[in-house]
């Protein structure tokens, strides 16, 4: 299918087939495809777990509003953004950079003067808020990879973060979670949503041309 085909395809799955794993490369291109995301100032300023862990699942779906895809998919995908932007963060990220192409550029380095005293002096709520919004970033390129693979993807934003966090320890690596995304195969049976028609403003209410 092409792309609008993918997307007229995918939705929310409220039932997933426990029966059906998704197979580990599909897997793997997904989250290859959120590493290779857009990020403000390519910090990726936010981790990707990969939870398969059947005992971890369900307790993550016990705070999450019991929400049956955690555990009836194969995967489940936690977005954590960074607790806070420290020079220490920014600096690896910069680091990485010229590590990888080789060389260090004067306009790249006077940016990244200009990333330091920009982020690190705000508040840490400011930052964890801007790093949540990159990891939005990824979770939008994660549905589309989904659904080049055939796979669903049900994005959750109900769920109890701070629980989730003390699952995971996240609190100790400096994260906090954002969003959850469980990955599998939708029921053949047994959801109310899975043939009702996809249903987006027109065109015309959406979208304003500025010229």
């Amino acid at each position: 299918m092409d792309l609008l085909s993918l997307l007229k395809w995918r939705y929310a799955a409220k039932k997933m087939n426990p029966a059906q794993p998704v197979p580990a490369d599909k897997v793997e291109r997904i989250v290859e495809a959120v590493r290779l995301s857009a990020s403000s100032s390519g910090l990726q300023p936010y981790h990707l777990l990969v939870v398969t862990n059947p005992e971890l699942r369900a307790r993550i779906q016990a705070v999450a509003w019991n929400q049956a895809q955690i555990t009836e998919g194969s995967h489940l995908l936690v977005f954590a953004a960074w607790d806070n932007y420290t020079a220490e963060r920014i600096n690896d990220a910069f680091d990485l950079v010229n590590d990888e192409r080789g060389f260090r550029n004067e306009g790249w380095e006077a940016y990244r003067q200009k990333v330091l005293a920009g982020y690190v002096p705000r508040d840490p709520e400011v930052n964890y808020a801007h790093a949540a919004r990159q990891a939005y970033i990824g979770l939008g390129t994660a549905l589309i990879a989904a659904a080049a693979e055939g796979v669903d993807a049900t994005p959750m934003e109900g769920f109890e973060p701070e629980k989730v966090d003390e699952i995971l320890g996240l609190k100790a690596k400096g994260l906090r979670s954002v969003i959850l995304l469980p990955l599998g195969h939708r029921a053949a049976e047994g959801d109310w949503l899975v043939n009702l028609k996809k249903v987006r403003r027109a065109r015309k209410d959406f979208v304003t041309e500025v010229a």
